[in-house]
């Protein structure tokens, strides 16, 4: 659809201004509502294009993320402005980062499979952190008995690292490298203004140890952020 070059700023303009107020990612289905009549994907898509060569070397930068476009602050600016909250962002622990990792490399995965990677039972705990966060979900069942539970990540958790897909992520060989991206993306306040209390226990159980991670009846290590008694 031709715009005039008078309509087109407006465009621009009103498209820059709803991505400034959002708190969330806009998609551009969501950000065409705002016109009638709709003016195109292609449309919108050009000019996210030029607001995103605009902002490119400003104070804050507007991203294509896995669930759409958002402004947030440019990288070497967000240590100073961390400093402004009053509460600091969790820390997590590296059990609940590195079980996130297999997550990411190995989806869709069951407790059972990441409690053979990692060598110790997998809490229950750790799970429900990384779900409450948004950025897991089971997705599925395994057609096996117990019909244990399939994780997956979500569009949310590539949001929140500043990423549009899974392949932006380094390569399974770094695994390392996934698991100090999220650490970065998520304690920067930490690190700034001194440690804050992880999230979550480690939760590092021998393996062997009793575990529900292979039932299908919803059952739990133990009480909500107990560890299970070693075997």
């Amino acid at each position: 659809m031709a715009l005039p070059a008078a309509e087109l700023d407006t465009v621009r303009m009103a498209l820059e201004a709803a991505l400034l107020s959002a708190t969330e990612p806009l998609s551009v289905a969501e950000l065409r509502r705002m016109f009638v009549p709709d003016i195109g994907h292609e449309v919108v898509q050009r000019l996210l294009a030029e607001l995103q060569e605009k902002w490119a070397q400003g104070s804050v930068q507007l991203l294509r993320l896995a669930s759409g476009w958002r402004f947030q602050t440019a990288p070497a600016l967000q240590r100073h402005i961390e400093r402004l909250r009053e509460t600091r962002p969790p820390r997590y622990s590296r059990a609940v980062l590195e079980t996130l990792a297999i997550i990411v490399y190995r989806q869709p995965v069951t407790r059972g499979d990441i409690e053979e990677i990692r060598g110790v039972a997998v809490s229950s705990q750790i799970i429900k952190v990384l779900e409450n966060r948004g950025w897991i979900d089971a997705v599925g069942h395994r057609d096996t008995p117990g019909r244990p539970a399939l994780y997956a990540t979500t569009k949310k958790l590539l949001d929140d690292l500043g990423l549009r897909s899974l392949s932006e992520l380094p390569p399974l060989s770094e695994l390392e490298g996934v698991i100090d991206l999220v650490d970065t993306a998520q304690a920067q306040a930490a690190e700034t203004a001194g440690d804050a209390e992880p999230a979550s226990p480690d939760a590092e159980i021998p393996p062997g140890t009793p575990s529900a991670a292979e039932g299908g009846d919803g059952a739990t290590d133990g009480p909500e952020g107990a560890r299970p008694a070693a075997a």
